[in-house]
């Protein structure tokens, strides 16, 4: 059906009335009845070359292209994610280092290293949660109209599976950043202040 307009018959021998002789029928049969129908109409019209398709199956034969683009994508959106919680990384890094005297000082009035990494750390995981969250709210409310149509497909396992991806990712970079951004000594960044 795909290149392929769908009218009834009133209308096509309006507008094309040279036109003899039918392609293509649609044929409504029971549910329960559609094997039955199937059969019989093979055995009727098997002389004319009668090619029976299941309209599901024409429909996603259809669906087909649609899909695969809606895969693709979700696919390369997903890699963009990750690709961005590693950009996270970066800035965290960047800011830690911009903000090394200040956690020197930390340092020297009497709080562990330890104590600081969980601190940063937990600092800019609360901004990765929040920016998780607030970005699938807005992606919510974008598709919410898909969702509430009566055919919608969700995938909740490669949705899962992208969230977490990107949590765990984010998690990943955001320690790594504050790691490399804390090691060493960080009393010298407070002396040079």
């Amino acid at each position: 059906m795909q290149g392929s307009l769908v009218i009834s018959e009133e209308q096509f021998t309006a507008h094309f009335p040279g036109e003899s002789g039918y392609r293509m029928f649609l044929i409504d049969a029971p549910s329960n009845r559609v094997a039955q129908v199937s059969e019989m109409l093979s055995r009727a019209l098997q002389d004319s070359g009668l090619e029976l398709t299941p309209a599901t199956k024409r429909l996603d034969d259809f669906n087909a292209v649609q899909n695969t683009y809606l895969t693709t994508f979700q696919v390369l959106g997903g890699l963009g994610l990750l690709l961005g919680s590693a950009g996270l990384g970066v800035v965290v890094l960047r800011n830690v280092l911009e903000r090394r005297a200040e956690l020197a000082l930390l340092l020297a009035v009497g709080l562990r290293r330890r104590a600081l990494h969980r601190l940063v750390l937990t600092e800019h995981a609360a901004l990765l949660w929040a920016g998780l969250f607030f970005g699938i709210a807005a992606a919510a409310v974008a598709v919410l109209p898909e969702l509430l149509s009566p055919r919608a497909e969700i995938s909740v396992l490669t949705l899962t599976v992208t969230l977490a991806g990107m949590l765990m990712s984010g998690m990943l970079w955001t320690w790594l950043a504050t790691r490399f951004a804390l090691r060493g000594r960080l009393l010298a960044a407070l002396r040079n202040e």
